[in-house]
């Protein structure tokens, strides 16, 4: 896919918005037990809504697009008015009468790891999208969710027709038969989701085994062991991870893939985009708050201009 200079990139984020509650605490509890923690906050969250905090801080502006819960629904005040914030725009997402906003509980132990259980309401997957003529009008790249695939691979499969990336944040296990895995054009997982799609613990090939299904790009994100991914010529490459004093790493991965989108749809090649996504993910996991601890473009520069020295 040829890649062209885009300043101030228009993305379409397609998620399930999620309401998150979270809780620091010593250590995860065993079962049956009852623990303090030490500070609560209640965010917004999802991989989609957390990635378009990101591109709208990294100099991109976000729109998102997705199911949530009845407009009635207090939850689903308090995420537009978080959106509204960050001056992402929620004209596209789509209330489902009678439905619940997910909700996750996210505990965030002094490692700043986190462990997170989520109720998401299966009648969201009914949701229909808008006409793709009119969701891709300005269009400059899609950012999506791997989980939304029922709904919206025949967009992100219009999207790559017509030459519009489409960055699919893949946290979760995929049938090797998606159809999201070829309608689109950049797959970057998560190594958990990566080793269960592909049926191997091993990295390379776990990448080998899904690049033979897709003309995509693939990766895999692997925490402090950095990214790996396989280059037009099919050869592996890396690109480390910086190392930081670690808070919270709640949402560090959706702003990998925010920061990434950005800056591939500005015109950064590959290895470029992804040293600038792994940046804006190290400085978020810096700082408590979710992904609305994400950096802003000229820290993340900086950070970099530093680390070129």
């Amino acid at each position: 896919m040829t890649n062209t200079a885009k300043p101030n990139p228009r993305i379409l984020c397609v998620g399930i918005p999620v309401r998150d509650l979270t809780f620091r605490i010593e250590a995860v509890p065993g079962r049956g037990n009852k623990i303090p923690a030490s500070a609560y906050e209640e965010i917004s969250g999802g991989n989609a809504l957390n990635a378009g905090i990101g591109i709208a801080r990294l100099g991109g502006t976000a729109t998102m697009c997705g199911p949530m819960g009845d407009a009635s629904e207090a939850a689903a005040r308090f995420i537009f008015d978080k959106l509204g914030e960050e001056g992402i725009a929620t004209s596209r997402l789509i209330h489902m009468p009678g439905l619940v906003t997910p909700i996750s509980a996210v505990m965030v132990d002094p490692t700043g790891e986190r462990t997170i259980v989520t109720f998401r309401d299966p009648k969201l997957w009914n949701v229909a999208l808008p006409d793709a003529d009119e969701l891709l009008k300005d269009c400059d790249a899609i950012m999506i969710e791997s989980r939304c695939a029922g709904f919206a691979t025949p967009l992100c499969a219009e999207a790559t027709k017509r030459g519009i990336p489409v960055v699919v944040d893949i946290d979760s296990a995929m049938s090797l038969n998606e159809g999201l895995l070829t309608a689109s054009s950049h797959l970057i997982f998560s190594a958990e989701a990566l080793h269960a799609t592909a049926g191997t613990d091993d990295d390379e090939a776990a990448l080998k085994k899904v690049a033979k299904l897709t003309h995509a790009f693939v990766a895999v994100t692997r925490g402090p062991k950095g990214t790996l991914w396989l280059d037009a010529e099919k050869t592996f490459q890396q690109t480390p991870a910086f190392p930081v004093h670690v808070v919270d790493t709640l949402g560090a991965g959706d702003i990998f893939h925010g920061g990434f989108a950005v800056a591939f749809s500005e015109g950064q090649d590959i290895a470029s985009a992804l040293r600038f996504a792994s940046a804006a993910a190290a400085l978020k996991c810096t700082r408590p708050g979710g992904a609305f601890a994400c950096p802003d473009r000229e820290e993340v520069e900086a950070f970099l201009a530093d680390k070129a020295k």
